[in-house]
């Protein structure tokens, strides 16, 4: 994936329950043939604090209604996001990207179609297979390019996915290291982190 340009559009104060920090929109505009994507993808990125003293801490974090929502048991993904806005806080500063990467880059309504195959005894790529789809369809380039933006050489990740830490450093961005984004696991999702762990090679478990 490659962009002809990636913009900001919008900075605003934005308090939340963690502190206050500054919501950023972005838009990168793809370059023309890039398959399976739109012309336009959006992110926005919440930023706290200094972020060029040092690294600052990031997380990387793809949208998922069903948990960050409606706090759903299905996933881990709801807490993942309050953990990385807590530790950016107790940090002071820090950068959280949310991109708009539903279901692993497959969409809402194909990860609900998805769940009714988990429903049936699949795992989560088993699922994702099944309907055609990778593993993850996920691409980190825009992240990078928002990195980019805003003068940030290097990083501190939060993340349990190896695959994120070789996007960003094959982008440019370097990762001083990785921090982890365990979160306590729920029965209703034990078999998923297992898939992760042992399919994705997720440093979980």
């Amino acid at each position: 994936m490659s962009f002809v340009s990636v913009n900001k559009v919008a900075d605003a104060e934005f308090p939340t329950r963690w502190g206050t920090f500054r919501i950023l929109g972005f838009e990168g505009l793809t370059q023309p043939g890039d398959p399976g994507r739109k012309p336009v993808e959006t992110a926005v990125a919440l930023t706290m604090g200094d972020l060029r003293a040092n690294p600052p801490l990031l997380r990387i974090h793809s949208q998922c209604l069903t948990g960050d929502v409606f706090h759903s048991l299905r996933c881990d993904c709801h807490d993942q996001l309050h953990l990385a806005m807590k530790m950016i806080a107790e940090n002071g500063s820090g950068i959280l990207i949310y991109e708009h990467q539903e279901g692993r880059g497959i969409g809402l309504m194909a990860k609900l179609r998805a769940y009714e195959l988990q429903d049936q005894g699949f795992d989560t790529i088993e699922a994702n297979e099944r309907l055609g789809f990778r593993a993850d369809h996920r691409g980190f380039d825009l992240p990078a390019e928002i990195l980019k933006q805003l003068n940030v050489p290097a990083v501190r990740l939060i993340t349990n996915n190896p695959e994120k830490i070789a996007a960003l450093e094959h982008a440019g961005i370097r990762v001083t290291e990785r921090v982890s984004a365990v979160i306590p696991e729920e029965p209703t999702f034990a078999k998923y982190i297992e898939t992760k762990r042992d399919r994705m090679g997720h440093l979980v478990g």
